[in-house]
């Protein structure tokens, strides 16, 4: 590496309202270095990329460039010195196609008004091409899942021919496959020159590809480390202050009780087809699957965000009525999406009005009309759920991913439902939120909530569920018990029915 870095960072402050999310922050990082930075939701990593990418505006501190100052608080500063984020959450335009969102604000032009559209095309395509991934270019975002938009969004950001490339948790909606075509372009780019803030909670990652960590916590730099001078156990460590207790299977307080979620023959015609399981009360059934399996849609459906054409939906021995998201959170259902930012949270509005959305204007805000009791409840859930902010009247996009995952579960939790639904409560959560967040799934549980996980993290699947369903192609193709559940099993049943691999048929 040479002696000069390309970027030099010293002394970087930040508050909001009044409560510090940066204090005096300083690390550097040389021209093709993969360097990760780690720390728990609210360390201070997402407000040091603001900074760095010009979001923000640090209340002191500077930032260096080949040993020139660069004027913070400008996205295009930043820009043109080289600086690109791709954010966790995608702050795309759901409503452009990948075309538009890869070029939007940089388009080629043959003239005053009139767009190259060719050469946008020819050029989007070359980058997903890199990517390896295949995506119609005309389709709005909106209507690409998950793992498809982050893609673009790694298009746009390569786009820019970054000299630092910051991903802030890139691989966490990504395929095993896509995963490790970003690994190649990561490596390629490194040895074209270019440095790589890698921000993630996968220790596996961070071991793969880095060659310094910086540990932040409470907003200040605990260390940077060589990576191959430090062990896994001693990353969590440094980045909790703690040491956390190795997280074991878990243990039903009770057996299971009557069923309260039946679903029977549920079919979306090519999406999934005859999905049948049950989930009884305090029971947690994991539903795995490899990315476009279906689990998601399946979720939606049950929900009632999306109408099945045949099968049927049961809460309770009571019939769900199709297509209907108000009458299935009228039977005691809940959905946490995936997506939470767009889907779980209105982010403009305060952590204490988010938590009480699933039951302002309903039945059961009968018993929240009081103002005193509004704060009771709002009070109660965020020390339940640990949120960390400096208050209810605070607004929700000032928090930490971890914190408004809490939020986007809390949220349902004040409506007392019988049937929760998670998709994939963890991604983007450091060590130390993802162990809260077990902690109340657990509580949950004992309390006789119905629960099912949806989740691509096989580890937290083996934690946390007492049976587990694995989907391929639209179908579950087997289901395994605790006893018996394995990562090796989950992935093989991924890939094919239990049927194929055994001869026997489903329970």
């Amino acid at each position: 590496m040479m002696n000069t870095p390309f970027l030099q960072v010293s002394g970087l402050s930040k508050a909001y309202n009044g409560v510090p999310a940066l204090s005096g922050v300083s690390l550097a990082i040389e021209p093709g270095e993969v360097h990760a930075l780690m720390g728990e939701n609210g360390a201070g990593k997402s407000t040091l990329i603001k900074c760095l990418s010009g979001v923000v505006r640090p209340d002191g501190g500077s930032v260096q460039v080949d040993g020139a100052a660069v004027s913070s608080g400008d996205i295009r500063v930043s820009e043109a010195a080289g600086i690109v984020a791709l954010h966790q959450e995608s702050t795309a335009f759901a409503h452009l196609n990948a075309i538009d969102n890869i070029f939007v604000g940089r388009e080629p032009r043959l003239g005053p008004g009139l767009l190259d559209r060719p050469r946008m095309r020819r050029e989007a395509q070359a980058l997903l091409d890199r990517l390896g991934e295949r995506i119609d270019l005309d389709r709005p975002l909106e209507e690409l899942s998950l793992a498809q938009r982050q893609m673009v969004g790694i298009a746009r950001a390569l786009s820019h021919k970054s000299r630092l490339l910051i991903m802030d948790e890139p691989t966490a909606s990504l395929s095993a496959r896509e995963t490790q075509t970003l690994f190649r372009i990561i490596r390629q780019l490194q040895s074209e020159g270019v440095a790589i803030l890698y921000v993630s909670h996968r220790m596996e990652e961070v071991f793969a590809l880095s060659s310094r960590v910086t540990i932040l916590r409470d907003g200040k730099l605990v260390e940077t480390r060589a990576i191959a001078d430090v062990s896994r156990n001693e990353l969590v460590k440094l980045m909790v202050g703690r040491e956390l207790l190795a997280e074991e299977s878990r243990e039903s307080a009770t057996a299971p009780g009557e069923v309260m979620l039946d679903v029977r023959g549920l079919t979306r015609p090519g999406v999934f087809r005859d999905i049948t399981f049950s989930v009884r009360k305090g029971e947690i059934v994991g539903l795995a699957g490899l990315v476009g399996a279906g689990r998601s849609e399946v979720a939606a459906s049950i929900f009632g965000v999306d109408r099945p054409e045949s099968g049927s939906v049961r809460v309770a021995g009571d019939t769900l009525a199709p297509g209907s998201v108000p009458k299935a959170i009228g039977r005691g259902v809940a959905l946490v999406p995936e997506d939470r930012q767009h889907q779980g949270l209105v982010l403009p509005l305060t952590v204490g009005t988010n938590l009480l959305l699933s039951v302002l204007g309903s039945p059961a805000m009968g018993r929240f009309r009081a103002r005193e009791k509004e704060t009771t409840v709002v009070t109660d859930l965020m020390r339940d759920l640990s949120v960390k902010a400096a208050g209810p009247d605070i607004a929700a996009n000032t928090l930490s991913g971890g914190n408004q995952q809490k939020l986007a579960l809390g949220k349902w939790l004040a409506a007392s439902p019988r049937v929760l639904i998670l998709d994939e409560p963890t991604r983007g959560v450091d060590v130390g939120a993802k162990a809260d967040v077990y902690r109340i799934i657990r509580q949950l549980a004992s309390d006789g909530m119905a629960t099912l996980l949806i989740s691509s993290d096989l580890p937290e699947l083996l934690t946390l569920s007492d049976r587990i369903l694995v989907m391929r192609e639209g179908t579950i193709s087997g289901e395994l018990s605790r006893a018996e559940a394995t990562e090796e099993k989950i992935l093989a049943l991924a890939l094919h029915s239990q049927n194929s691999m055994t001869g026997e048929a489903i329970a």
